[in-house]
């Protein structure tokens, strides 16, 4: 078993990651991390693994051993990319698998296969072969917080960031959009097409309400509020601007805003807080246990074992990967 005491080589190697994180960690705490970032970072490189870490993971996690960071479109392109024997995916199920289904040589992890989503298990394949019954020739657009099964079923897959520009893109006059409603709400703001919706929802997401924006707004004078699109509706007129997490970052790169508050998941503003000195990030807050399942403990033994690994029926991947394929293509 490896040593996983905080020593002064663990310091050095971590120095740079901590001097980022200071101000979101305690000393203590900090030494009770560094070990395992300082192991993890050796042995990836020791087994030409690549880490994958969405906006949503925590920083320790974000800042101190992903290769790759981003929303669920940046890890997706990355993914297809990669030149890793090994991907460890620090995100939820769907993620891991959508790295499959592009990568179906290499070995894909999932530290625990209970980091799931509730959009994703809110349709199932038979719905979307029924769906296609109910609407004969009606193209379906699928968000990436899918199966791999449910993939498979649609035309085309889409992410939050770019949605609009898929649906815009196909040429039809209706669109069903699955299976986030508020998404495609959103996306029928944004086009003349007739949109058809199922209706899931983002069980973090759909916490937030227009009173929440209402009182951000009344304790914190001039703070800028920036919105997922998979809030409800009157969440997003409240809202001074909604875009998908990589859209959110870019804004505030862009806008540098003296005060600001992301409705979305709380790990996002901590991850952003710590490259962005001059923003005052006001905590929303609403935590997604899924991807809180994902910590660096359960990412070393992951590696180490390499389990467990995620499989995808290669039937099933040749026609999801359709659908990824044909949204990096129309994304561009």
């Amino acid at each position: 078993m490896t040593n996983l005491s905080y020593t002064a080589d663990v310091a050095r190697d971590t120095a740079s990651v901590y001097a980022l994180l200071k101000d979101q960690y305690t000393a203590d705490h900090w030494e009770t991390l560094a070990p395992y970032i300082a192991e993890i970072n050796r042995l990836k490189h020791e087994k030409n693994a690549v880490i994958l870490a969405h906006n949503y993971m925590t920083p320790d996690i974000f800042h101190g051993i992903a290769d790759i960071v981003g929303d669920s479109l940046a890890l997706a392109r990355e993914a297809a990319k990669t030149t890793g024997d090994i991907i460890v995916q620090c995100g939820v199920h769907f993620m891991a698998e959508t790295s499959k289904v592009l990568c179906m040589d290499k070995k894909v992890l999932l530290p625990d296969l209970k980091a799931g989503c509730s959009l994703a298990e809110s349709i199932t394949a038979n719905d979307v072969r029924l769906l296609r019954e109910r609407y004969p020739g009606v193209p379906i657009v699928t968000y990436v917080n899918t199966s791999a099964e449910v993939k498979a079923e649609s035309d085309v897959c889409c992410t939050s960031g770019n949605a609009v520009k898929i649906v815009n893109a196909l040429d039809a006059d209706e669109v069903l959009m699955i299976p986030d409603q508020y998404l495609a709400q959103y996306v029928q703001t944004k086009t003349k097409k007739k949109i058809h919706y199922w209706a899931g929802s983002c069980m973090v997401h759909e916490r937030f309400t227009a009173n929440d924006i209402t009182r951000f707004r009344a304790q914190y004078p001039g703070v800028q509020v920036l919105a997922h699109p998979e809030c409800p509706p009157e969440v997003l007129t409240a809202s001074d601007y909604t875009g998908s997490t990589q859209q959110m970052i870019e804004h505030l790169e862009t806008h540098k805003p003296a005060k600001v508050v992301l409705i979305t998941e709380c790990s996002m503003s901590d991850n952003v807080a710590a490259t962005t000195p001059s923003t005052e990030f006001v905590r929303s807050c609403q935590l997604c246990p899924h991807m809180k399942r994902i910590t660096l403990p359960k990412i070393l033994e992951c590696l180490r074992h390499e389990t467990p690994e995620i499989l995808v029926d290669p039937a099933i991947a040749v026609r999801a990967r359709v659908a990824v394929e044909r949204m990096l293509e129309l994304s561009k």
